[in-house]
């Protein structure tokens, strides 16, 4: 890493990331200004910034995001989200904490069955409105939801972008999964509602006054359009269908996000114009520069010199090899995009398993799932559904700040990557 261009990538990736961490600048303003820089002195160019599946735009997670935003943008024209906001408070008697075990809980087991991304977008509309109804503060409910699908999202295949390219790499099945991770995703995210209890404390204020009114509302007379709800609820269910069947049909999520857009708009009265403005575009935005930076610095070199500074470290090692690919893999995607890390560095651990004469099951491959889904909780910008909250956040009016996201965000990953470092070590060494 001696030529220029790869100090002026690095120096352009940190400031752009001082740029967002500083929030002088706007985060969308920011990623598009480094992403042209990244350009500008060649650490990128065009044909890899746009057609590169290494080192490119993930298109596969801005279609995807586009699809369920489209989606989402249909149903919430129905009423559904009123109606689940209701039902749930009242299922929880109104009590704030009680209402935050239960987002948390779907938000986990739907992220696992789903993908984080499409489960935040389908809650968040959820959480604004039950936030409205108590008058609670909307960051702490967001935050945890964000949490919880990155947690939740370690159990399967489909539950996190990151574990579709390990099972791809590490011939891994969606049983695997099951198997190996589901289990430390269910107790972490126990955890993490006993760490919201004590982060967000202060938030679980009761005010009878409101519970009374909610208990009393009909949460039946919200939906408005019974149709288009049925029409919503079929084509999501069949996107859902899509995703879980990703193993049998090999069709990307991408694909069937946007053939599920593209059906329920044709079938449906709605007006085009008007769902495309429920898209969240400054999202879409960001995420592409983001990309693009990334893309300068693995087109230059610098992530695989870290990936493999990484890979001699570890050595042969299999035990302290893990432990190390953990953390790291930890610290990195809460700074990188845990996407682009987990595509540079699968290739690498696959010949790590290797060398160690090991099968698809290898526990360096649920150490760098591990590490980079859930260090993609660590920062604002370390996961795509951390982006994504921050976004229908701020479009609706109440903006989530980088910092007093990472703060909780760091907290978390610090807890939960310690508990995943005593259950590889317990379940793959000391039990064997």
């Amino acid at each position: 890493m001696n030529d220029w261009q790869s100090w002026a990538a690095i120096a352009v990736f940190t400031g752009t990331y001082a740029l967002i961490i500083s929030e002088k600048v706007h985060r969308v303003a920011a990623a598009l200004g480094g992403a042209g820089l990244m350009l500008a002195i060649g650490a990128t160019d065009d044909v890899s910034a746009f057609y590169s599946e290494d080192s490119g735009i993930d298109w596969n997670v801005i279609f995807l995001l586009t699809g369920m935003m489209v989606i989402v943008g249909v149903l919430k024209k129905t009423g559904i989200f009123e109606y689940l906001a209701i039902w749930a408070v009242k299922r929880a008697r109104a009590r704030p904490f009680r209402v935050l075990v239960m987002l948390i809980v779907i938000t986990a087991v739907a992220s696992a069955l789903l993908d984080n991304v499409t489960t935040v977008l389908l809650v968040a509309p959820v959480t604004l409105l039950v936030c409205e109804r108590l008058a609670l503060p909307v960051a702490p409910f967001l935050i945890a939801e964000v949490l919880a699908s990155n947690i939740g999202g370690t159990a399967t295949l489909v539950g996190d972008p990151p574990n579709i390219i390990i099972a791809s790499r590490g011939g891994l099945t969606f049983n695997d999964f099951l198997v190996h991770l589901a289990p430390l995703s269910a107790v972490l995210t126990a955890v993490l509602i006993g760490l919201c209890r004590f982060l967000f404390r202060k938030t679980f204020v009761y005010d009878g006054e409101r519970a009374a009114e909610i208990m009393e509302l009909d949460e039946r007379e919200v939906l408005k359009d019974r149709r288009l709800l049925v029409q919503g609820l079929v084509v999501l269910l069949l996107v859902v269908a899509g995703f879980v069947l990703h193993p049998v049909l090999h069709m990307e999520p991408s694909i069937v996000a946007l053939l599920g857009a593209g059906l329920l708009v044709a079938v449906s009265s709605v007006e085009t114009g008007d769902v495309l403005k429920e898209v969240e575009w400054p999202t879409l935005a960001f995420f592409a520069g983001l990309f693009i930076m990334i893309g300068g610095l693995i087109d230059t070199g610098v992530i695989s010199q870290v990936s493999t500074a990484l890979a001699g470290a570890i050595g042969s090692n299999e035990a302290g090899g893990s432990m190390v690919l953990l953390g790291a893999s930890a610290v990195l995607s809460g700074v990188v995009d845990n996407i682009p890390y987990v595509a540079t560095m699968a290739p690498i651990t696959q010949d790590l398993v290797h060398h160690m004469g090991g099968g698809a099951g290898h526990v360096l491959w649920w150490a760098l799932a591990l590490g980079a889904d859930l260090g993609g909780n660590a920062t604002a910008i370390g996961a795509s559904a951390n982006v994504v909250v921050l976004g229908i956040a701020e479009r609706n009016r109440h903006p989530i700040g980088f910092w007093q996201f990472t703060k909780y965000g760091l907290v978390v990953t610090a807890v939960t990557v310690v508990l995943s470092a005593g259950y590889l070590w317990l379940r793959y060494f000391a039990i064997g």
